[in-house]
């Protein structure tokens, strides 16, 4: 059974730091691409940042870019996800999803097959 297990949640107040892990089992990274989105209260679901397991390649949203880094253990099965200087915006349920390595738009939820359990992260001001 694919599985993959979203865990480093938290309530940090501005500027401050977290890094989310996301372990999956059932596959390798090799093979897939690994995506984090997150969701506010009321708000879509949005595409944050994504790693091929295949050459490492990376993408971000705009709102994120310089500030989160994603990287990856395709050994352990592992993708990490670094936040820094988060801000209020930045609250919301994050996701890790698992997809084919060959997709083209990164950000689309329909691109992903897997999905973990998503953890809360909540930034005060």
């Amino acid at each position: 059974e694919v599985q993959l297990q979203a865990s480093g949640g938290g309530s940090v107040q501005a500027g401050g730091s977290l890094r989310l892990s996301c372990t999956a089992s059932g596959f390798t990274f090799d093979s897939y691409a690994i995506g984090w989105f997150r969701q506010a209260p009321g708000k879509e679901r949005e595409g944050v940042s994504r790693i091929r397991g295949s050459n490492g390649r990376t993408n971000y949203a705009d709102s994120v870019k310089g500030r989160f880094t994603i990287s990856s253990d395709n050994a352990k099965n592992t993708v990490y996800l670094e936040m820094r200087s988060l801000k209020p915006e930045d609250t919301a349920v994050y996701y890790c999803a698992a997809g084919g390595a060959g997709m083209v738009h990164w950000d689309l939820e329909s691109e992903y097959d897997y999905w973990g359990q998503g953890t809360q992260v909540t930034v005060s001001s």
